[in-house]
């Protein structure tokens, strides 16, 4: 059955009747509504950048107008008519915009990215980022597991992450400008530039600073409340100083109050009213503290107590000094001064007065002794083509002797000096060479000074030579003449302590010497060289030394007259030198081939005799023997030699490579070259015209790297000829009389060094400890110190051991002889000197060092210095035990101190000296 419905006609007009009576009513008008747009939620997003916006859009704010004053008319309009249009042309490109910033908005950008997510909360104006977060505001960096951004409140918040057990795992990292910091935590405000930090960890040069809480007040001014300062970068320090406050200025000072250290979490009952710590950059004037020792001879003392002033940029002046008990004392004085693109250098006056028990003992002495060092530079950018040099260490001779705890400077017995001054003409051929030189035999107390030393050199210069040459140049273009000149003045005296002016000008010698070359370089003849030569030498002498025998006293007289003397001699050669090769090939080996060099060279010499009216012949001891002599024995650059010269003078010079190629090399790698040995060979002469002993004296030489590690080299002198019964030569050959032999052995040295190293622990660090040597050695702020700090790490080695180095050994030998004529002029004695030396340094465990270098003499078959020590590596400590049981002086040291050099001075030494008479 279909269910019926009412229908009333009448309701359905009248509700069509008010909707058409509404449209006529609203049809006109706008819709206008106010709504608060609020985001409560959390809004996630990635964090991939946003795409770049139109540039077209141009947004030009002016904060001291508004945008309804400021509009033109022409751009309202555009504005308006833009609306009405509708679509997307509301976004069309504007000319000028302005609006009014609020005074809470930031005065710059600030940049932020998380890894994470970010949340934004615009009702409190906050953002908070999560995972890796890192915020850059001016100049200020921060990165964090989490950071928020309180705009209303101007406040940039970071907090460190925490793992289950509490345990810090990722900590909150500051930078503004040079100031780094770690921290658990910290608050900062982008107006004011002020902030809070807890527990913080911040670095001044090599000091770390932990602070319980810190009040940053300005970009560079901090106070720290529960500080503790160290050089250990651990978190948890070895050793720290804590304070209960700290100011910090940011590279100009910290200052603290009562201080007291700790070791291992161990407060040491050692307090200070407060500390200042100057933390400026470079240099900065202070006090240096002294060193407490002890000695067997001199007492109890401190040494290196001192100050350093800086006085300007340029100069500044050290002075240190030793005080002991016994009365002894010294001082040093250490002056430097530098010039960027100029000069450096620096100076070192050092003044002993050594006593050796009290006045009134039988066995008293005093001992009055100085030294001087000066060292200086020049830049040759300065002065171009002109240099200034000088290299000074003179002083007393008995000066090194009475140095404590130094057995290397106590058998230094030679001292040498030398101030130079050249000077070359641009686009001249002269050179012009002034010095004084110094030398100084501290076994013999024997004094040699030489001012001056001038030199003048004529480069060889080509007087047929053309200006402009076309074509090849003819054989007379390539005569070449030049000159060398010398002249010296010298004085030798004994440090006796009691010499006069006088007695030194009495000793005085002078001479010149000139020389002037002529060569010829003429073309080829088949595979030789030729080079034809004439020379002329002229030698001024100040005095001659003439022997003469005394029947009444049955001894030699010698007799000195001095003037001007002269001696010449002319040359005239031609010489020819060449070069052979010689490559033997390996088949199937790792040698892949040997190469042989070999240079032949001869020459043919001719020199007159116009010496020998210079040489005569005298009576030397009650046996009736006679010798012969040159009058000018003795003098600065001595004769020339006796006798007419015509013959030749040859030689010969090998080296030998090979090229070798592992087997685990590829076959597309090059062979690696070796040097067997650099060069060996001889050197002789042959004279046709003598009289007698025509053959000159062999010349032996050899010099090698053998496997790149030990340098060999080696010399001698044979003499062909034989002696007679007082030692004197014969005219014979030593192999007539039925037996072979090249010759007698006259002199000769052997010289053998090598240094073997273990791989470092980490080649970067090594390279790094390498780089920080090598510019301190040439720091001119370094130079006046120099001296002093090396003699400190020859005495202490242990202090400065490379535990990245596992091992190292250093091993030197020296070997020299000769035949000297003896005293009594009887014949020629042997006389014989060799040494050796070792340095060595082993890693016993990665904490334990082990060293050891001696001095071995084995003239008098002792050993004449040796010195062992053992170091402990302790992270930022280290500690060192060494002893020298034989020796001048003997002692040993026990020592611990910081390893960094800001507090090297902070170190606990017992020294005990020995000395041996």
């Amino acid at each position: 059955m279909t269910e019926l419905r009412k229908f009333s006609l009448i309701k359905y007009f009248f509700a069509s009747a008010m909707l058409a009576l509404f449209c006529a009513i609203t049809w006109k008008s706008n819709a206008n509504s106010t709504y608060g747009f609020e985001i409560y939620s959390t809004l996630t997003r990635d964090t991939i950048k946003p795409e770049k916006k139109d540039p077209n859009l141009v947004l030009k704010i002016s904060p001291s107008q508004s945008s309804a004053d400021t509009l033109p008319k022409k751009t309202r309009d555009t504005i308006a008519k833009s609306l009405t249009a509708g679509g997307d042309s509301i976004l069309q490109k504007v000319d000028t915009f302005s609006l009014k910033l609020s005074k809470d908005s930031l005065d710059a950008p600030l940049q932020y990215e998380a890894e994470d997510s970010a949340v934004i909360l615009v009702k409190e104006k906050k953002i908070t980022l999560y995972g890796k977060a890192k915020t850059t505001y001016t100049d200020v960096i921060v990165t964090a597991p989490q950071i928020s951004l309180d705009q209303e409140n101007d406040l940039l918040s970071a907090i460190s992450s925490r793992d289950s057990a509490g345990e810090l795992i990722t900590r909150v990292h500051f930078e503004q400008g040079a100031n780094k910091f770690d921290a658990d935590s910290f608050q900062f405000n982008t107006k004011s530039q002020k902030g809070l930090i807890k527990n913080t960890i911040t670095t001044q040069d090599e000091m770390f600073v932990h602070g319980e809480t810190v009040k940053k007040v300005d970009a560079n001014t901090y106070f720290i409340k529960n500080a503790r300062f160290t050089t250990c970068n651990l978190d948890e320090p070895h050793f720290d100083f804590l304070t209960g406050r700290m100011k910090v200025i940011n590279n100009k000072v910290a200052i603290s109050g009562p201080t007291h250290p700790e070791f291992e979490g161990v407060p040491i009952p050692i307090y200070l009213p407060f500390g200042y710590f100057p933390l400026t950059k470079g240099r900065h004037s202070g006090l240096l503290p002294p060193q407490f020792t002890t000695n067997q001879d001199f007492g109890l003392g401190l040494e290196g107590l001192g100050y350093y002033k800086v006085l300007n940029e340029n100069y500044d002046v050290t002075l240190r000094g030793n005080i002991y008990s016994y009365g002894g004392w010294s001082v040093n004085l250490l002056p430097s001064y530098r010039k960027r693109y100029k000069y450096n250098g620096a100076f070192n006056l050092s003044l002993q007065h050594t006593k050796f028990n009290f006045k009134g003992d039988p066995d008293y002495n005093l001992i009055k002794t100085f030294n001087i060092y000066w060292n200086h530079s020049v830049d040759q950018r300065a002065r171009p083509g002109t240099s200034f040099s000088a290299n000074v260490n003179a002083g007393s001779t008995k000066y090194n002797q009475y140095i404590p705890n130094n057995p290397n400077r106590n058998f230094q017995n030679r001292l040498n000096s030398s101030i130079a001054y050249s000077k070359t003409w641009k686009d001249k051929p002269y050179n012009l060479t002034l010095s004084a030189n110094h030398t100084q035999n501290n076994a013999d107390r024997l004094v040699s000074l030489t001012i001056p030393d001038a030199g003048f050199t004529v480069n060889t210069i080509y007087p047929f030579q053309r200006k402009d040459i076309i074509g090849s140049p003819k054989w007379y273009e390539k005569l070449g003449i030049g000159y060398n000149g010398t002249l010296r003045n010298q004085v030798s005296f004994y440090d006796t302590g009691h010499v006069q002016l006088k007695q030194i000008i009495d000793t005085l010698q002078w001479g010149a010497q000139h020389r002037i070359p002529i060569s010829l370089s003429l073309p080829p003849v088949g595979p030789f060289l030729v080079s034809p030569s004439i020379s002329y030498e002229e030698k001024w002498l100040g005095f001659t030394f003439r022997r003469k025998w005394n029947d009444a006293k049955k001894k030699v007289d010698t007799v000195i007259n001095k003037g001007i003397y002269t001696d010449r001699q002319v040359a005239f050669g031609v010489g020819f030198n060449t070069s052979i090769y010689g490559t033997y090939v390996f088949k199937h080996s790792s040698i892949k081939a040997i190469r042989h060099v070999v240079r032949p060279s001869f020459s043919f010499n001719y020199r007159p005799d116009l010496s020998k009216k210079h040489y005569y012949t005298t009576r030397v001891n009650t046996a009736g023997d006679y010798r012969q002599f040159s009058e000018f024995e003795g003098t600065l650059f001595g004769g020339y030699s006796m006798g007419s010269f015509g013959g030749i003078s040859f030689g010969v010079d090998n080296n030998l490579e090979m090229k070798w190629k592992s087997r685990k090399d590829t076959s597309s790698a090059e062979p690696k070259r070796v040097r067997l040995i650099d060069g060996f060979g001889f050197n002789t002469g042959y004279n046709f015209i003598a009289d007698s002993f025509k053959l000159s004296p062999l010349q032996l030489y050899f010099r090698s790297v053998l496997f790149e590690k030990v340098n060999l080299t080696a010399q001698a002198t044979v003499d062909p000829y034989n002696v007679g019964p007082t030692g004197n030569p014969v005219d014979r050959f030593v192999w007539q009389g039925g037996r072979f032999t090249p010759g007698r052995l006259t002199g000769g040295s052997v010289s053998l060094s090598t240094d073997f190293r273990s791989k470092p622990k980490d080649p970067e660090k090594d390279k790094q400890n390498k780089k920080s040597a090598a510019s301190a050695m040439t720091d001119p702020s370094l130079l006046g110190d120099q001296e002093r700090l090396q003699d400190y790490m020859r005495r202490n080695p242990a202090e400065f051991v490379d535990f990245n180095i596992p091992w190292t050994i250093s091993l030197s030998f020296s070997l020299y002889f000769s035949k000297v004529l003896k005293p009594d002029y009887s014949g020629y004695q042997n006389e014989f000197n060799a040494n050796t030396s070792f340095n060595t340094s082993f890693s016993l465990t990665p904490k334990w060092n082990f060293t050891t270098n001696g001095y071995y003499d084995f003239k008098t078959w002792k050993i004449q210095t040796f010195t062992m020590s053992i170091s402990r590596e302790m992270h930022c400590w280290q500690m060192s035990i060494g002893v020298t049981p034989i020796g001048q002086y003997r002692f040993f040291n026990i020592t611990i101190n910081p390893k960094s050099s800001i507090l090297q001075d902070l170190r606990i030494n017992r020294t005990r000296t020995f000395y041996n008479y």
